[in-house]
């Protein structure tokens, strides 16, 4: 198999989608969509540990607000969360105030003081370490993970992990704009996902 020079991109290699939780200044959940998140080893104060790196392009609420409360979740994006998610990815909270008035149920944080969603199967509360300014409009955050919450069911390690993996539903961030499941189903075009939220 031959390979020849491409364009610079990360297309065959999908990232899971995450929304990052936060509160606004008057303590009302904020939402967004990302997907530019790894682990890291990081040094806390329990020692070392596992923790993530979270980068968000662009000027953004969601930003301004992690800046501020140096705190936020990362919950993982389902199937069945996917229209909302795809929603809050597309809409821009500094344009549209009202932009949280499609909701998933909100619970708090078992540990830190943000807001975690219940349909998510994994949600991470994580305190920012260290921000690092890469270029105009991208940054990292490097956090450490506080708390995992997750599913009793995945914890049941009597069944096998790719069974589990599956029944999480997982959505990824593919090439050209696309949603793929972790299976290989297309799951459509950034923006047509948040379609169905208008149906309802």
């Amino acid at each position: 198999m031959s390979k020849k020079l491409a364009e610079n991109g990360n297309d065959f290699c999908p990232q899971s989608l995450f929304l990052y939780g936060t509160k606004n200044e008057d303590g009302t959940p904020h939402f967004g969509l990302f997907c530019w998140f790894s682990y890291i080893s990081t040094l806390t104060e329990n020692g070392e540990g596992l923790g993530v790196m979270a980068c968000i392009g662009e000027e953004k609420l969601t930003k301004d607000l992690i800046r501020k409360n140096g705190v936020f979740s990362a919950n993982l994006v389902t199937e069945e969360l996917l229209p909302l998610a795809d929603y809050y990815g597309n809409i821009s909270g500094r344009e549209n105030p009202d932009k949280m008035r499609h909701m998933p149920t909100v619970e708090q944080g078992l540990k830190l003081d943000v807001p975690t969603i219940a349909e998510s199967p994994i949600s991470m509360e994580l305190r920012v370490q260290k921000e690092i300014h890469l270029t105009e409009g991208s940054d990292v955050f490097l956090c450490e993970i506080v708390a995992v919450s997750m599913k009793e069911e995945l914890m049941n390690k009597q069944i096998p992990f790719i069974d589990r993996y599956l029944s999480v539903m997982p959505v990824l961030a593919g090439g050209e704009l696309r949603y793929v499941t972790a299976d290989g189903r297309d799951m459509g075009h950034w923006g047509e996902p948040m379609q169905e939220l208008a149906e309802k």
